[in-house]
C-alpha cells in the first residue's frame, strides 16, 4: 500500500503578519499567513500575553469571516418600504453627504434627537468621544444588555469587576467557584487557567443551571435554578458568619466593615457614616472611643452599638451585615427551597471554601509596602477565587447578586490576595471611578463630559425639572440610576412611543436590533416600521453600519458598509476594554492585513470623516480643516484625552521611549507592528497583590497614568452612596425622585446587598409558566457572529430546546419532538432534546443560532432559518403594567441591565403537522400586548 506524499511543513503563504483577533472579546494575538496578499491561514501568536499561542475554533475560522459571502459591498439607500430590503447602491460621496445633511440638521436643532447606539466590541473609546463632540446624551453601548450588572456592582464595590477587569489567581487558587460564566467570552485565558487548576488538583465548582463547556470539566456541578444565585451566596455568607469563618484583619484593613453607621430612623443622616469635623469616617475602637477609620495603630471593633460624642447612636457596618445574613431568610434551608440545592450541600460548600481559605493559607516570600508606608515581609493569601459573568448578571436582581459575591470574597479576605480574585491593570479605580455622565452642553455644542459614566449622587442624574428621564433609554434616571453602559435594549420601543421624547435619527453600529439584540424580536421588527397618522415612520431615519448582511440591514434607510477586522485599524485601548492580565498592563492594535475587494470603509474612518464634515470641535482644527485626515490610524496616535494620555500606552514620547503617558510618537504604530501588534508592561513583583492598598503598585500605576494618587482605595462592604439615593427617596436632600419612583428607589438602593425574587417571577402565574428559560453562549460562536461562518456552521447549524429527562418524561416528550414554548408574551414552535446536565426546572438553548430566512446570505433552506430559533421572540423588554398603568423596563432597577434570564415559560407537545401545511417549522405566535 502506498501513502500519499504530504508536505506537512511547507509554508502556506509567502508572508506572515501579526495582529489581534476579533472573533470574540478575548482579543487574542494571531499570526496571519498571506499568499499574494490573500489571507490563507490564521494561527495563535505564542508571544501574546492573552493567549500565548492558543487559538480556538472561532479564531482560526476568522479567515471564513474575512471571506464571508455575507459581506456588504457598497453603501445602500432604501428605495422601498422599510423592512422589505429594497435598496439601490450608491457612492460614498452621496452616502456621506446624506448622512451629513441628516446629522447636521439635528445638531443645529437639538443634538439629543440623535440616538447613537453601538453593539459588540464597539470601539467605545472612540464612539463615546464622538457622541460627546456631537453633543447628544443619547449614546449607549452593548453592555447594558450584556453584563452591566457585573461591571457596575464591581465598580461600585471594589473598583474593578469580574472578567475584563479581573481574573482568578490561576497560579495559586485552590478552590474556584464559577457562577454563570459565558463560554464564548474570554475562552482561551479561561481554558489555560482551568488547565493549570486541573494539573494542580485544585477544586473547580460550577454553579450554573446548565452543565456545558467549563462546567463539564468541573469537579462538581451544582444545577442551580436561574435567578436564585444571590440567595445561595447569602446562605454561604450565613454559614461563614455563624461559624466565625471570617478574615477580620482583612476587613478592617481594606474594607469599610468597621465604619460607624448612624442609626437615626427617619433622619437625614440615617444610614450615613459618622464623621469627624474634617469629614473623615469614624470607627469605634477597643479603647472605647471613636477614631478616624483610616488611622494607623488602632484596634477597631466590628460589632456593637455605640453612642457618639454628639449623642447619636451608631453601629459598625459589619454589624448591619451580620444582622441581615444571620436571619432566617438566608438559612440554608430557605435557600434550598428556592435554589434547588440541598441545605447540607450548601453547608458543605461553605465549609470547603473556609477550609481552603484559612487552612490552606498561602504565604509568598515577597516584601512589599502598603499605602500607609508599612513594610511587610510576605504576602498572605486566601486561595479561593470566584469568577462570574452573564448567568448572574442578566437578571432583575443581578446587581445585588453580584454585590453579594463580592461580600463573600471580602469575608474570606479573597480580593487581590495570593490565590484569590485579582485586579487587572488599570484597575482598581476609585469606588466608583470619577467620570460622571455628561449632562449639559458647552457653548461649542459638545457635552460637558462623556455620555456614559458613573453617577455618584442624585445630583448627577439625567432628569428634568420634574425628575423625569431625559435620555431616550431612561438610563441615569430615577428608574435606573446606575446604568453605566446605557440601555440599548429600550431605545427603539421608547423612541416609537415618544417616551420620554421622540428622536429623529437612530444611528446604529453593529447592533442587530431587529433580531438577536432585541429582547422581543418580533415586536421590535414591528416597531421599526411603525408609522404615525401622517404616514411618517415614528423613527424617521435609521443609519446602520455593519460589515455583513445581518437582519438589521433591511430596516435601515442608509447602510454604511464596514470592513472586516483584517482590513482596518482598531485600537484595543486601556481607555476602553483592556486586555491586561493581573501581572501586567497590555493594549493592542489591529492593522490592515489585506486590502478590501469591495467598496467599503472602516467605520472608525467614516465616523471621523463625518465629524469633520459636521465641524464637530474635536474633529476639526481651528481653520475648519479635518484634524485627522488620515483617519483612525492618525487618531490612535495623535488624540489625547488629557495631556500625555492617549489611546495607546506603548512607545509614547516623540522618541518612543516612554510608557503609559507622554506626547504622541509619530512612529508609534510601527513600533506596535514590530512587536506583535501589542504592548505589555509587567507589574513590579512587589506590586502584584493588594493593588488597592499597595504603594509599590500604586506608584507604578500612577507613573503609567492609571491612578492619580497613591492613597489606598477602600473596598465598600457597605455602600453609603446607595444609601444617599435611599434617603432622597425618603424625602431628604435637594434632589428627590418623583412620587412614583420613591418606593422603588428606597427598596432597591439598599446599602447592603440582598436577594429578592426576579420581577418576572412575581408578576407571572408560575403555575401556568412553571419553567425557567435561558440561553447559553456556545464556546464555538461569539454571540451571532459565527452563524454565517462556513467553518463554525459545521460544528452546529441548528439548535434545540434542551430539558432534563425527568422534565421530558413528565411532558411525554422524546428527542426531536416539536413543542410549543409559551410565555405571557407569545409562543414559538421548536424541537427538543433531553440533556441530563440541565436543572430540572429549567429549559435552555444555544443563543443566536437561529437566523431570519434570507439574512447573512444563507441559503433559503439553511438549517439556521428552518430549524434554528430564538427565545427572544417570547421575551418582553417591558414589565407588565403597574396599577397606575405604567410599564417599567424588564431590567434591573439599579443598573438597567436587561433581565433576559428571568423568562418563565410552559412547554407543550406540538401536534404533528403535514409537510404541505405551509407553516415554517419554527412558527412564531406573539401576544400583542
Amino acid at each position: 500500500m502506498t501513502h500519499p506524499s504530504l508536505k506537512l511543513h511547507e509554508p502556506v503563504g509567502d508572508e506572515v503578519k501579526t495582529t489581534t483577533c476579533y472573533m470574540c472579546a478575548c482579543r487574542c494575538g494571531i499570526k496571519v499567513h498571506l499568499k499574494d496578499g490573500k489571507v490563507r491561514y490564521i494561527q495563535g501568536n505564542p508571544d501574546h500575553p492573552v493567549n500565548r499561542g492558543v487559538i480556538c475554533a472561532k479564531g482560526s475560522a476568522g479567515i471564513m469571516q474575512h471571506y464571508s459571502p455575507a459581506r456588504l459591498r457598497k453603501p445602500l439607500l432604501r428605495t422601498g418600504e422599510r423592512g422589505k430590503g429594497e435598496f439601490r447602491e450608491i457612492e460614498w460621496d452621496e452616502a456621506l453627504a446624506l448622512a451629513t445633511q441628516w446629522l447636521g440638521d439635528i445638531r443645529k436643532r437639538n443634538p439629543d434627537e440623535l440616538a447613537f447606539f453601538t453593539g459588540r466590541d464597539q470601539s467605545q473609546a472612540l464612539t463615546g468621544w464622538w457622541a460627546q463632540q456631537f453633543g447628544t446624551i443619547n449614546y449607549a453601548a452593548h453592555g447594558g444588555f450584556c453584563s452591566v450588572n457585573m461591571a457596575a456592582a464591581g465598580m461600585y464595590t471594589l473598583g474593578g469587576s469580574f472578567w475584563e477587569f479581573g481574573e482568578p489567581d490561576w497560579d495559586h487558587t485552590r478552590y474556584l467557584l464559577m457562577f454563570g460564566v459565558a463560554e464564548d467570552h474570554d475562552s482561551n485565558p479561561i481554558k489555560l487557567g482551568l488547565g493549570k487548576l486541573k494539573q494542580r488538583g485544585a477544586k473547580v465548582l460550577a454553579i450554573n443551571p446548565v452543565r456545558t463547556g467549563y462546567a463539564a470539566i468541573a469537579d462538581e456541578w451544582l444545577g442551580i435554578r436561574p435567578g436564585s444565585d444571590g440567595l445561595f451566596v447569602g446562605a454561604l455568607v450565613q454559614e461563614l458568619l455563624r461559624n466565625d469563618w471570617v478574615d477580620f484583619d482583612y476587613l478592617v484593613r481594606y474594607t469599610n466593615a468597621h465604619y460607624l453607621v448612624v442609626r437615626n430612623p427617619g433622619g437625614a443622616d440615617d444610614g450615613l457614616f459618622a464623621r469627624d469635623a474634617e469629614g473623615r469616617a469614624l470607627c469605634w475602637t477597643r479603647a472605647g472611643v471613636a477614631m478616624p477609620a483610616d488611622a494607623i495603630g488602632i484596634a477597631p471593633v466590628v460589632v456593637g452599638e455605640f453612642t457618639l460624642a454628639d449623642g447619636r447612636r451608631a453601629v459598625p457596618a459589619f454589624q448591619l451585615l451580620a444582622e441581615r445574613f444571620l436571619a432566617a431568610d438566608y438559612s440554608p434551608e430557605r435557600a434550598a427551597e428556592q435554589c434547588g440545592i440541598e441545605a447540607a450541600t450548601i453547608r458543605r460548600i461553605a465549609r470547603e471554601i473556609a477550609d481552603a481559605a484559612f487552612r490552606e493559607e498561602i504565604r509568598l516570600p515577597q516584601r512589599w509596602t502598603d499605602a500607609w508606608g508599612r513594610t511587610h515581609e510576605e504576602m498572605i493569601g486566601r486561595p479561593v477565587s470566584l469568577h462570574a459573568m452573564r448567568g448572574i448578571a442578566a437578571h432583575s436582581n443581578g446587581f445585588h447578586t453580584c454585590r453579594l459575591l463580592h461580600v463573600l470574597q471580602m469575608l474570606l479576605g479573597a480580593i487581590d490576595t495570593p490565590g484569590s480574585f485579582r485586579y487587572q491593570p488599570p484597575y482598581p479605580k476609585g469606588v466608583p471611578p470619577a467620570n460622571r455622565p455628561g449632562k449639559s452642553r458647552k457653548p461649542d455644542g459638545t457635552l460637558d463630559a462623556g455620555p456614559l459614566g458613573y453617577v455618584h449622587a442624585p445630583e448627577d442624574l439625567l432628569v428634568d425639572a420634574n425628575g423625569e428621564p431625559r435620555r431616550i433609554d431612561k438610563a441615569f434616571s430615577w428608574q435606573h440610576p446606575l446604568a453605566v453602559h446605557g440601555m440599548l435594549q429600550n431605545v427603539i420601543a421608547n423612541a416609537v412611543a415618544g417616551d420620554p421624547q421622540r428622536i429623529d435619527t437612530l444611528f446604529l453600529f453593529m447592533a442587530n436590533m431587529s433580531w438577536n439584540s432585541a429582547m422581543n424580536t418580533t415586536r421590535t421588527r414591528r416597531l421599526l416600521v411603525e408609522k404615525d397618522a401622517d404616514g411618517v415612520y415614528k423613527i424617521p431615519r435609521i443609519i446602520y453600519v455593519d460589515a455583513y448582511a445581518s437582519e438589521m440591514v433591511e430596516f435601515a434607510d442608509l447602510v454604511l458598509p464596514d470592513t472586516t477586522y483584517l482590513e482596518r485599524y482598531d485600537c484595543i485601548s486601556l481607555l476602553d476594554r483592556p486586555i491586561s492580565d493581573a501581572d501586567g498592563a497590555s493594549d493592542a492594535i489591529r492593522h490592515p492585513i489585506a486590502r478590501p475587494d469591495r467598496d467599503v470603509r472602516a467605520f472608525q474612518d467614516v465616523l471621523l470623516d463625518l465629524g469633520a464634515r459636521l465641524g464637530l470641535p474635536g474633529c476639526v482644527r481651528e481653520d475648519g480643516s479635518p484634524r485627522y485626515p488620515d483617519g483612525f490610524a492618525q487618531y490612535m496616535v495623535e488624540h489625547e484625552r488629557a495631556p500625555g494620555v492617549g489611546m495607546l500606552a506603548g512607545w509614547r514620547g516623540r522618541d518612543g521611549s516612554r510608557e503609559g503617558t507622554g506626547e504622541p510618537n509619530p512612529q508609534q504604530l510601527d513600533r506596535y507592528k514590530e512587536h506583535g501588534a501589542f504592548w505589555h508592561a509587567e507589574v513590579p513583583a512587589a506590586g502584584r497583590y493588594y493593588k488597592m492598598a499597595n504603594r509599590d503598585y500604586l506608584e507604578w500605576a500612577r507613573g503609567l497614568g492609571f491612578v492619580g494618587s497613591t492613597h489606598a482605595q477602600v473596598i465598600e462592604l457597605y455602600s453609603e452612596r446607595l444609601q444617599r439615593f435611599r434617603l432622597a427617596a425618603l424625602g431628604h436632600g435637594a434632589v428627590q425622585p418623583p412620587a412614583r419612583e420613591r418606593e422603588r428607589v428606597a427598596r432597591y438602593f439598599d446599602p447592603l446587598p440582598f436577594w429578592y425574587a426576579p420581577f418576572e417571577w412575581e408578576q407571572t402565574d408560575l403555575a401556568r409558566y412553571p419553567l425557567a428559560a435561558i440561553t447559553q453562549r456556545p464556546m464555538f460562536m461569539y454571540h451571532s457572529w459565527g452563524s454565517q461562518n462556513a467553518w463554525l456552521r459545521q460544528i452546529t447549524a441548528r439548535n434545540f430546546l434542551y430539558l432534563h429527562p425527568q422534565t421530558a418524561q413528565a411532558l411525554d416528550l422524546r428527542d426531536d419532538d416539536w413543542v410549543w414554548v409559551e410565555s405571557p408574551h407569545g409562543r414559538i414552535r421548536v424541537p427538543v432534546r433531553c440533556h441530563s446536565g440541565t436543572e430540572p426546572g429549567t429549559v435552555w438553548t444555544w443563543n443566536a443560532l437561529g437566523k431570519r430566512r434570507g439574512a447573512w446570505k444563507l441559503a433559503s433552506d439553511a438549517p439556521e432559518s428552518q430549524q434554528g430559533f430564538l427565545l427572544n421572540h417570547v421575551i418582553s423588554e417591558l414589565l407588565p403594567p403597574r396599577a397606575d398603568g405604567y410599564r417599567y423596563a424588564n431590567a434591573d432597577p439599579v443598573t438597567g441591565q436587561a433581565a433576559w434570564f428571568d423568562l418563565r415559560v410552559r412547554v407543550d407537545k406540538a401536534a404533528v403537522e403535514s409537510e404541505d401545511s405551509g407553516l415554517t417549522p419554527h412558527r412564531i405566535e406573539v401576544a400583542r400586548a
